[in-house]
């Protein structure tokens, strides 16, 4: 389902966002304010597990839209978020081995949009994004996402390698794109998969990198070192789709 309203400002708003069941990616808090009214949204926050940061009044006012934020300000999701078992059940809707995208801190919405955009026209089943030091579903990752994300769930999930060793047990295994890996034309990228894309600057963590089972390179062949983080992630993708593809 999606929604229009993103940011949600006032308390009672914010309360009311909570006991409605909207989807909250990030909740700021003015810094040493501890009445009642915030001490109930801290609450509902928590039952949530949404991230809550505390912050000045100067950087409220900044983010502001109606002037008016009594201290709380409330990122909603332009998107529900789906389940890891949705992911997998649109796999088995579909008879397909999981092809799924796990995504390792990407920061910038429009490499997420884009991602997810690749996501759908390669035939993976979903995305999965950390809760935590990475961009959730805005309405920017909407607009780039050109419509994708109507037919590509996103899981957003507390521990990435917690989630890795689950889709373990389902069978799948991990590949993620590092300059120091085997070059992908070498490497077996068949059968359930997750494919795993880092963070734009710093690439994948080392305990992300520790779970997966190859590490696979892009060929480069220019003066510069490295691909966008969404570019990197549909060349490797569509190498997983050709090998696939080889199996039909």
């Amino acid at each position: 389902m999606r929604f229009e309203e993103l940011t949600i400002e006032g308390r009672n708003a914010v309360i009311e966002a909570f006991r409605a069941g909207r989807t909250i990616d990030k909740l700021f808090i003015l810094e040493n304010c501890q009445d009642g009214p915030i001490k109930s949204i801290l609450r509902e926050a928590s039952k949530q597990d949404v991230i809550v940061q505390k912050v000045s009044r100067e950087r409220l006012d900044q983010m502001s839209q109606t002037h008016n934020h009594q201290g709380v300000i409330a990122f909603a999701a332009a998107y529900d978020y789906a389940t890891v078992e949705d992911i997998l059940k649109a796999a088995r809707d579909k008879n397909e081995q999981p092809f799924i995208f796990m995504l390792d801190g990407i920061e910038d919405p429009h490499n997420l949009g884009a991602i997810i955009r690749t996501a759908n026209l390669a035939g993976a089943h979903g995305v999965i994004i950390p809760k935590r030091r990475a961009v959730g579903l805005t309405s920017t990752v909407a607009k780039t996402s050109a419509g994708a994300l109507n037919y590509t769930p996103v899981a957003k999930v507390t521990n990435l390698t917690a989630t890795m060793e689950e889709l373990k047990k389902e069978g799948l295994w991990f590949v993620c794109a590092d300059m120091g890996g085997d070059t992908m034309y070498n490497c077996n990228l068949k059968g359930p998969i997750g494919l795993v894309i880092g963070n734009e600057g710093e690439g994948v963590s080392r305990l992300v990198r520790e779970h997966c089972d190859i590490i696979a390179s892009i060929p480069m062949k220019g003066d510069i070192d490295s691909l966008n983080a969404s570019v990197a992630a549909g060349v490797l993708a569509y190498e997983i789709v050709r090998q696939r593809a080889l199996d039909k």
